[in-house]
């Protein structure tokens, strides 16, 4: 786990970001941990300066390059849906993006591995953790549908863009009872939380709620 560090950051009022907090509550996020970081991380500063003033609503935002910085609810819900199961030390996560899912993470969990397809938004998300201060993630361009083998197996993993069916890839590159928390589908997406049983091949899939993610692709854009 890492600190953050605020020295030279502009804030935004305290009283915008317990507005935040107090709507995540509001719609059942109950993990304490979750929600001090939700509060203390300097969203504004995922975004580019035009947006920056929405960056406290509980909306989806764009970033560019047809992606977007994900609604706060459902980046809280999956990382405290990550946590209900496992105590995890080392995550990975598929599509850096921003880099905002990957801040809360790095507040949470001694190491976060991160991948992204896109490289102007790694090398942008990459300054911002330099910025903050966050020393325990390891990131890197690749295409998601594959994890990150060298670095497996993983407590957890999260995906922020959502495949057609849960890759086999991923399954395969958890630690034992690691779980998997991504948005699965086409059209019609659901958020899905995968749990290896032990250190045995078998897994259990619930299937949480509705939700909409830009979709997970393959290759590199540079």
């Amino acid at each position: 786990m890492n600190s953050i560090e605020m020295g030279g950051i502009g804030m935004t009022s305290q009283r915008t970001r317990e507005r935040l907090v107090q709507r995540l509550v509001e719609q059942g996020i109950t993990n304490q941990k979750v929600l001090d970081v939700m509060r203390m991380i300097p969203r504004h500063l995922f975004l580019d300066e035009a947006l920056a003033h929405r960056a406290y609503e509980d909306t989806a935002l764009p970033i560019g390059y047809s992606q977007t910085l994900s609604q706060p609810y459902i980046v809280a819900r999956m990382t405290e849906l990550l946590l209900s199961v496992i105590r995890p030390k080392r995550v990975l996560e598929i599509g850096t993006g921003s880099g905002f899912q990957t801040a809360v993470l790095a507040q949470l969990v001694s190491r976060v591995y991160s991948v992204e397809r896109i490289e102007p938004l790694l090398v942008k998300a990459q300054q911002r953790f330099r910025d903050l201060g966050l020393r325990n993630i390891t990131a890197e361009l690749s295409d998601g549908h594959f994890g990150w083998q060298r670095h497996a197996p993983f407590d957890g993993i999260i995906s922020t863009a959502a495949p057609n069916q849960i890759p086999e890839e991923l399954l395969g590159q958890l630690a034992p009872d690691g779980a998997l928390v991504l948005p699965v589908g086409g059209d019609m997406q659901e958020l899905c939380m995968v749990q290896r049983q032990g250190d045995s091949q078998e897994f259990v899939e619930q299937r949480i709620e509705p939700v909409k993610f830009v979709p997970l692709l393959g290759g590199l854009s540079h």
